[in-house]
């Protein structure tokens, strides 16, 4: 059994003193993190190739199993929207590797424009240029995405479709991977949403998945409380 779950982010100050304790550190909140969840999906990357000497004190502060999912860089995604993006790309795997070289690479999210409509062979020429062995989610933001031809074309490559919801839209659960990858994005969760999430999560643990989920970044601590909250739970209800 595979669990992965975490937040949006982790350097938040205003987590103090309900996730962080209020003397830590802002340096030492990676650290801190990684001892109670088990994964990060690292934003920023969107903006900005992430220098080796950052990855290598990720790597060296966080434990063995602890996993970094990077969201693709919008060169990729929304500037050349998948089309002609081979450099892009490479630059892109380039700049993670010591990531998956640690063995600390999840999922890579590719999360396309909200105004991006469905185009089956493009994403089919698109995920031919991703290694074989390439974990990788695909956030559509367009309902246009969600269609067999699609969901195919992810499956042929054992790449999965992003299980995200937000206030305004939820994708549907349809499996083309053997990993899934949740972002879990509204604006509020009650106890029995979580219940609900981590029975959810428990099913695909007992069906041998490896899962990762991710509560969005916020500048209250609610969102790592209830990723640590969900990572209990599932286990719990999994074993």
């Amino acid at each position: 059994m595979s669990l992965h779950v975490g937040t949006s982010g982790w350097a938040y100050p205003a987590w103090k003193p309900v996730f962080y304790p209020e003397k830590l550190a802002q340096k030492d909140f990676l650290q801190y993190y990684a001892g109670r969840l088990s994964a990060v999906e690292v934003n920023y990357s969107f903006r900005q190739f992430i220098k080796e000497s950052t990855l290598q004190n990720w790597i060296a502060g966080t434990p063995e199993r602890f996993r970094f999912c990077v969201k693709a860089h919008q060169s990729i995604t929304h500037i050349r929207r998948l089309k002609n993006a081979d450099e892009q790309v490479k630059r892109f795997l380039d700049s993670i590797q010591p990531l998956a070289g640690a063995g600390k690479l999840g999922p890579a999210l590719f999360q396309l424009p909200p105004n991006m409509k469905s185009d089956a062979a493009l994403l089919e020429d698109f995920c031919a240029q991703l290694p074989r062995d390439f974990q990788a989610a695909f956030e559509f933001r367009h309902e246009s995405w969600f269609q067999d031809d699609v969901f195919r074309v992810l499956g042929k490559r054992n790449l999965a479709l992003c299980f995200a919801e937000t206030d305004e839209l939820k994708t549907p659960i349809v499996l083309t991977a053997t990993y899934s990858y949740y972002r879990l994005r509204r604006t509020d969760y009650t106890a029995d949403d979580r219940r609900e999430l981590a029975e959810r999560l428990s099913r695909g643990l007992q069906a041998k998945r490896e899962i990762y989920a991710f509560f969005k970044h916020e500048e209250r601590p609610e969102s790592a409380l209830y990723a640590e909250d969900l990572l209990k739970s599932a286990q719990v209800a999994a074993a």
